[in-house]
């Protein structure tokens, strides 16, 4: 019998441009984002180090139309998700890539918050601070 085996993925980062909305031959939503966490440490001489690594996360049905309407570049979100490698074929080429296919997804804050409240005129909300909102594949859909 073989044993199972663990893939569960946690991000916390910022998209770096706005969602890519899809859809499926069978109508289904698809939303795809590209998100950068971020390392910082200082090297054995003493120099402030950083990286940047760029996420590809897929979300798909509920949560796809979640994330296509809230999020925006620049958001901060908490996702948490499985790997999941594609394989296609290009010119005679052969790619692959790896994606995180989300389960979970936490909005931490969203960028242009003017943007997000478009249609409210109470400009006091801008000031206060909004609650985290947390949304799952297994509450959506």
């Amino acid at each position: 019998m073989a044993s199972r085996g663990v893939n569960k993925v946690i991000l916390v980062g910022n998209l770096g441009a706005n969602p890519d909305i899809r859809f499926l031959a069978n109508g289904d939503r698809v939303t795809v984002i590209r998100l950068a966490t971020g390392e910082v440490w200082k090297d054995q001489n003493g120099t402030h180090q950083e990286r940047t690594e760029w996420h590809q996360v897929v979300f798909y049905r509920r949560l796809a139309e979640i994330a296509g309407e809230l999020l925006r570049k620049g958001s901060k979100i908490y996702v948490e998700g499985s790997l999941r490698t594609q394989q296609w074929e290009k010119d005679g080429e052969k790619r692959t890539t790896t994606e995180v296919v989300a389960n979970d997804l936490q909005i931490l804050n969203r960028a242009n918050a003017h943007e997000a409240a478009v249609g409210n005129s109470d400009q006091q909300n801008f000031a206060k601070p909004r609650q985290h909102r947390s949304y799952s594949s297994a509450r959506c859909g």
